[in-house]
């Protein structure tokens, strides 16, 4: 086994570990029903843009 097959299993074995911790992620977020951002007082992708309704 050289060099290069070493990198190639590394890459693989990192790659399906970051794969396996996004999808328990998702998961874990639709099992808790949005997670912890409702407690925040909003979703990540509302914030303070209320100026564009004001004109």
């Amino acid at each position: 086994m050289n060099q290069s097959d070493m990198l190639f299993l590394v890459l693989i074995v990192i790659g399906l570990s970051s794969l396996t911790l996004i999808i328990v992620q998702f998961v874990r977020s639709r099992r808790r029903g949005g997670g912890d951002s409702d407690e925040r007082g909003g979703n990540w992708w509302e914030g303070p843009w209320d100026e564009d309704q004001r004109r």
